[in-house]
């Protein structure tokens, strides 16, 4: 894990949406993860309130410009111009060289929730970082795939 990351500001985001699948599994993960201590404290209450302030619906009345877990979403890096791709996935499926972030990680605890066109600041170790979800290349729930 690269440590713990600060969501700045949205300039665009009108408040998070989780689909209520993905909150129960994400909640259950944290907990998990707190009593293995495989979490940090701090990182495990940022990613619990993001959650606790989101609005929660059900799968199929999801927006597909949402990033939620499964979905593969391509953004950039405004300071750098530089674009990645990627999926956000839970712990156990979190794989780097297929390009499978844990929604534990840094970038994957900043993004979900919100939505195609959204920028966020936050701040890692190596100062301020801006980006913008650029596109969602696949959405479970716009796929009509609920149960992931």
């Amino acid at each position: 894990m690269f440590g713990f990351v600060e969501i700045v500001k949205n300039t665009t985001m009108k408040g998070l949406i989780v689909n209520r699948l993905d909150y129960g599994r994400i909640k259950k993960y944290i907990e998990q993860a707190r009593q293995l201590r495989s979490i940090n404290a701090a990182e495990s209450e940022k990613l619990l309130e993001e959650l606790e302030n989101a609005q929660v619906r059900e799968p199929q009345d999801i927006p597909s410009d949402v990033v939620t877990m499964n979905s593969i979403v391509k953004v950039s890096f405004l300071n750098t111009k530089k674009e990645v791709q990627f999926q956000l996935v839970y712990p156990d499926q979190a794989n780097f060289k297929e390009q499978k972030r844990s929604i534990f990680s840094p970038i994957a605890t900043a993004l979900i929730g919100y939505k195609v066109g959204d920028e966020v600041e936050w701040v890692v170790p190596g100062g301020l970082t801006k980006l913008k979800i650029e596109q969602i290349v696949y959405q479970p729930e716009a796929a009509g795939d609920y149960q992931l």
